[in-house]
């Protein structure tokens, strides 16, 4: 971030400082990750409040803590006190992106900082940490590690931007309408990626139309002069193009014949589950194979190229980025074979129907003749329409062996059985974990899926943990 007086940290976020003026040059929010000059964010929390390590932050070297109270034992001439730490937090991260931007525009506007923003019901993440490595040749690029897409782990992730930044890739997540309003109000995006309106959160939206206007938020939030970059294989996303208001709109597809800008043809998989395909733009084509696995990145690399392509990246050079770039946040589609035979799917950061299906048509694909195991956990944040959506779901399940976990996938089970397929229902993840090791063996594909709140990425830790043990105990 942009180096800042204790007092213009007030200023700036309505806050109340006296005393020494120190300079801050980062923020944190873990007290053992405090560096020298740091800015120590203390949140509250229901099980851990942040103003309890104030004190051990800046015996570790901050130069001050932002709080929404005084507290108890610590100077208060090092504490910049808030209404609302994250509140101050994002009010803290819009001021320093304005200042970046504006001082790159008075010293090298022919390379101003680029802000590329990416939504969607799935993929986001996997978007994110492509771009990460596609937008490289432009300069330095910042991205978040794993999901930081919400009101505290965006802005931190916008502070760490410096002059010497090129590229700010964001993820923007959403779980209500106005969330995506507010995050662009902190970083309004050069580029607005939107991949995919799906079934998750329903509970919280009230209706996949209502998801779908939640996602348009990142398009009206677009800076002055921006892209949309829009997946014209989904017609609500496609639809966004109105919401641009005039600004410029790329669009990205799969679909066979389409005439998007920025589209895959010839779409096949190796033996290993990498999509292989020609990517072809308003700039020319080349062949693709990606190291991702699985046929639904496709889509997710399309957008990916289609930003990099925009923002001037070679053609040749995209490929060879999204030929290399695998899964760099965990649980995203990860696959392992161990020394035993057992080849594991770990996909366990979270789940909806549309990226469940995703899953489980990429276990068929890798299991190529191999005994299918899918363990699935609850779809959350579903609402009303979580018995109908694991319903659906099971009827769909063409698994040699359904493993579901808790009693929400009770219907998914139910439906599963009913289509025929062999079902055993378990509580938790250690029931889970029982079934596994009674019924596990040589050659085996095993699919691990659930939300995240599950926590049944867990038993994906495990299993792949035991390619470890499997290699140690063959060598």
């Amino acid at each position: 971030m942009i180096p800042l007086t204790l007092s213009e940290v007030a200023s700036v976020t309505g806050g109340s400082h006296t005393g020494a003026d120190d300079r801050v040059g980062a923020v944190v929010t873990d007290s053992r990750a405090v560096t020298e000059g740091a800015l120590f964010a203390a949140f509250g929390g229901a099980h851990v409040d942040g103003h309890d390590y104030v004190a051990a932050a800046l015996e570790a070297g901050a130069a001050g803590a932002l709080v929404s109270r005084p507290v108890a034992g610590v100077d208060p001439r090092a504490l910049v006190q808030v209404d609302d730490v994250a509140a101050a937090l994002g009010r803290l991260a819009r001021h320093a992106l304005a200042e970046l931007r504006r001082r790159r525009a008075e010293e090298d506007p022919d390379h101003p900082l680029r802000v590329v923003a990416v939504t969607g019901s799935y993929g986001k993440t996997t978007t994110k940490d492509l771009l990460a490595s596609l937008l490289a040749p432009l300069g330095e690029v910042v991205a978040p590690p794993g999901s930081f897409n919400n009101e505290i782990g965006l802005p931190l992730t916008v502070l760490r931007a410096t002059e010497t930044t090129a590229a700010l890739v964001l993820e923007m997540g959403a779980d209500r309408i106005g969330n995506l309003t507010y995050l662009t109000s902190i970083a309004p995006p050069d580029v607005a990626v939107v991949l995919a309106v799906g079934r998750a959160h329903l509970g919280e939206f009230g209706g996949i139309d209502n998801v779908a206007r939640a996602k348009s938020e990142l398009v009206a939030g677009l800076a002055e002069g921006g892209t949309a970059v829009l997946n014209a294989d989904d017609p609500r996303v496609a639809a966004m193009a109105r919401v641009a208001a005039g600004r410029e709109v790329l669009t990205f597809s799969r679909a066979a014949g389409t005439r998007a800008d920025v589209r895959a043809e010839d779409v096949d998989l190796d033996e290993a589950g990498h999509p292989r395909f020609r990517l072809v733009t308003t700039r020319g084509s080349a062949p693709v194979n990606l190291a991702l696995v699985g046929e639904h990145h496709v889509g997710n690399a399309l957008a990916a190229a289609a930003v990099a392509d925009h923002l001037g990246v070679g053609l040749d050079v995209v490929a060879g980025a999204l030929a290399s770039a695998g899964a760099a946040s965990p649980h995203r589609m990860a696959v392992t074979d161990r020394a035993d035979g057992i080849r594991v799917i770990d996909d366990a950061y979270n789940a909806n129907p549309d990226s469940v299906r995703a899953a489980l048509r990429a276990l068929d694909r890798l299991a190529a003749g191999r005994r299918r195991i899918a363990v699935l956990g609850e779809m959350l944040e579903l609402g009303d329409d979580s018995e109908t959506e694991h319903a659906a779901l099971g009827a769909e399940v063409a698994a040699d062996l359904l493993i579901t976990v808790g009693a929400a996938a009770t219907p998914l089970a139910r439906a599963a059985r009913l289509g025929g397929t062999e079902v055993v229902e378990t509580p938790d993840t250690a029931g889970a974990r029982a079934v596994l090791d009674a019924h596990l063996r040589a050659g085996d594909v095993v699919l691990i899926k659930a939300s995240n709140g599950t926590g049944l990425w867990r038993l994906a830790d495990d299993l792949v943990a035991g390619a470890d043990r499997a290699r140690g105990e063959s060598a």
